[in-house]
């Protein structure tokens, strides 16, 4: 299934201000991969994502999603392939209600009106607020616009799911939800996250960024059990595989 492979060649952006985000980043993540993308704050993690979506372009180098590159030109494209849910819920949720921010990427393809309801209640459904379609986004809480945001991807059925630090500002119930749905979604998952405990449980690959630069990758439960490593690159240890203070015993 080549078309939904993404690969990133010798990757390189560099901010107007002359910030070198990603200094020369290649890797490929394959159809059914579960991702997850760390560093510490500055690493590169978010404008990674962002190259990928084909929301920045980069200086050099090149990003292919199936051997589509990303390019101003193909990014309508390759948005049918691949769906991004950014850290702020805000920047996503933009109509009056939450049934139309969710219906409105099947209709801006122009789908029938049925086949958009059809997409819209499945998309709330799955992530469990239905009964707020009528609702204002502006009035819903944290973890609901977090919902809804995902909601408003997910009715474009993406075949790679780009999630920006997904459990931010979530409380531990919305959390484990959201772990839930996303462990359930079948296809591609590349996740960015401070949470490394979620990266721990959800993600069997891990990348490690280091000032724009790829430090590791590999198998998740290695890396991050790799405390020379996660030290290295500003980070620490998931708490499941710290162990218990009173006792010394790990979760993991």
């Amino acid at each position: 299934m080549s078309h939904h492979k993404t690969e990133v060649r010798d990757l390189y952006y560099v901010y107007p201000d002359g910030h070198k985000a990603i200094n020369g980043i290649t890797f490929k993540i394959h159809h059914g991969e579960s991702v997850g993308i760390i560093g510490a704050n500055g690493a590169g993690k978010s404008t990674l994502l962002m190259l990928l979506m084909g929301v920045l372009f980069p200086c050099q180098g090149e990003v292919l999603v199936g051997e589509v590159p990303v390019t101003k030109k193909t990014v309508p494209v390759v948005r049918q392939r691949m769906g991004m849910v950014f850290q702020d819920p805000d920047d996503q949720l933009f109509m009056t209600t939450v049934y139309d921010d969710v219906a409105f990427g099947p209709r801006n393809y122009k789908l029938e009106e049925t086949e958009v309801e059809r997409r819209v209640h499945e998309a709330l459904e799955m992530v469990g607020i239905l009964h707020l379609k009528d609702r204002a986004p502006f009035k819903l809480s944290g973890g609901e616009k977090r919902a809804a945001a995902i909601a408003s991807v997910l009715s474009m059925k993406p075949d790679i799911l780009l999630m920006d630090e997904p459990t931010s500002a979530l409380d531990p119930k919305s959390r484990r939800r959201l772990m839930k749905l996303l462990d359930g979604f079948e296809h591609t998952k590349i996740i960015t996250s401070h949470d490394l405990d979620m990266v721990f449980e959800l993600c069997t690959r891990t990348i490690v960024i280091k000032n724009g630069q790829i430090a590791a990758d590999g198998p998740t439960k290695e890396l991050l059990a790799d405390a020379e490593l996660m030290d290295d690159c500003g980070l620490e240890m998931p708490l499941a595989l710290q162990g218990c203070p009173v006792c010394g015993r790990k979760n993991g």
